[in-house]
């Protein structure tokens, strides 16, 4: 059996002939058309349907937060690890800072599954964290399998 859901919205989309229009406010008549879409009711159907389903919208696609424990001085090498995260068509970002709890917070908000976690000792011991944001389970993997290890992990 299917179901069926009946939102009532009404329009979503309305034009028509503006001719008239333009001569009114200038010096001549010049030929219009004109289109309006209602976005918000559009969004309105789409989060009924999601919620018909028992699903809740992810606000990004973003599957993995690089999470560098530091300051700016580190831009460098959070540019060397989300470009290797790219590269393997990981959608990724990444967030610098010396406060942990911004990029936890960071992550739950997007509701982000899994973040990389790269501080001072894990660069001096070559290894990253990969945690499981929903599960809060944290692992440490080598630096050189990181990437690998997260492809198996986001397609199981």
């Amino acid at each position: 059996m299917t179901n069926l859901f009946v939102l009532q919205v009404g329009s979503i989309a309305a034009g028509g002939r503006y001719d008239n229009l333009i001569g009114m406010f200038g010096t001549k008549q010049v030929p219009a058309v004109g289109v309006s879409l209602g976005i918000e009711r559009v969004f309105t159907m789409m989060e009924q349907l999601q919620k018909d389903r028992n699903q809740t919208a992810r606000p990004t696609e973003t599957q993995v937060l690089l999470s560098i424990l530091g300051d700016k001085r580190k831009l460098c090498l959070a540019a060397e690890l989300v470009s290797e995260l790219w590269n393997a068509r990981l959608k990724a970002e990444y967030v610098v800072s010396t406060r942990f709890s911004k990029h936890i917070d960071r992550a739950r908000e997007s509701r982000i599954p899994w973040m990389v976690l790269v501080g001072d000792k894990e660069m001096e011991k070559g290894i990253v964290k990969i945690k499981n944001i929903e599960t809060t389970i944290e692992e440490e993997v080598p630096r050189t399998m990181f990437v690998e290890e997260l492809r198996q992990r986001l397609n199981p």
